[in-house]
C-alpha cells in the first residue's frame, strides 16, 4: 500500500532521515494498533481493571475504527515528505493544483505531534508508579503489554520532527 504512494518527490530535497521516518512511522504505530484489537472482542489481554464495565456491542466498531484512524493518521504524515504535501492533489475540489501554505500543514502536524507527545509520552511514569496504571495478571502479559503499546511513544516527537523538516524546507528563503 505505502508502496504506490509518491514520497520525496518534492520542490526541495528531503532529508533522508525525515523520508525514511516517515516511511516507517505506520510501522512503528501498528503493534499498538495491535495490541487493542482483541479488546474489541473482550479478550482483555491479561489485563486486570476492577473498574472496566461489561462488554458492549459498540466496542468492536469503535476499537477497530480506533486502529485505522490512528494508522490512517500515520500514512497522513507521508505528505511532509511529498509531493501532495506541497500542492494539493487533481482530485481536491478549488484547490487542485495550489500550493499548500507551508503552515497549513506545520500547525496541524505540529500541534498534533504535541497532543500525542501529551498522550503517549508519560507512560513510563506509569510503569514507575508515579501515575496509576492497569494491572496485569502476571508479567508475560505486562511485558507484552508494554513492548506493544511503547511504540506509540515515538508518534509525537516523529510527528514534530518531520513537521520541523517540512518547515524548513519550505519556509521563505530556504535554500
Amino acid at each position: 500500500m505505502l508502496k504506490n504512494i509518491p514520497v520525496g518527490d518534492t520542490e526541495r530535497p528531503v532529508p533522508r532521515w525525515a523520508l525514511r521516518l516517515a516511511k516507517a512511522l505506520p510501522f512503528i504505530v501498528l503493534p499498538h494498533c495491535l495490541w487493542r484489537l482483541p479488546f474489541a472482542f473482550d479478550f482483555r489481554m491479561g489485563t486486570v481493571d476492577p473498574n472496566a464495565g461489561a462488554y458492549v456491542w459498540w466496542a468492536a466498531p469503535y476499537v477497530i475504527g480506533l486502529s485505522v484512524v490512528t494508522e490512517a493518521l500515520t500514512i497522513l504524515t507521508l505528505g511532509l515528505v511529498s509531493g501532495w504535501g506541497e500542492v494539493f492533489p487533481r482530485w481536491v475540489p478549488v484547490l487542485r493544483g495550489r500550493r499548500v501554505p507551508p503552515l497549513a500543514a506545520v500547525v496541524p502536524a505540529a500541534l498534533g505531534g504535541l497532543v500525542l507527545a501529551v498522550l503517549f509520552d508519560g507512560m513510563p511514569l506509569g510503569w514507575l508508579g508515579v501515575f496509576k496504571e492497569v494491572g496485569y495478571s502476571n508479567g508475560w502479559w505486562m511485558v507484552l503489554g508494554r513492548v506493544c503499546t511503547s511504540t506509540a511513544m515515538f508518534w509525537g516527537p516523529a510527528t514534530l520532527a518531520l513537521a520541523w523538516a517540512y518547515y524548513r524546507r519550505r519556509r521563505p528563503g530556504a535554500a
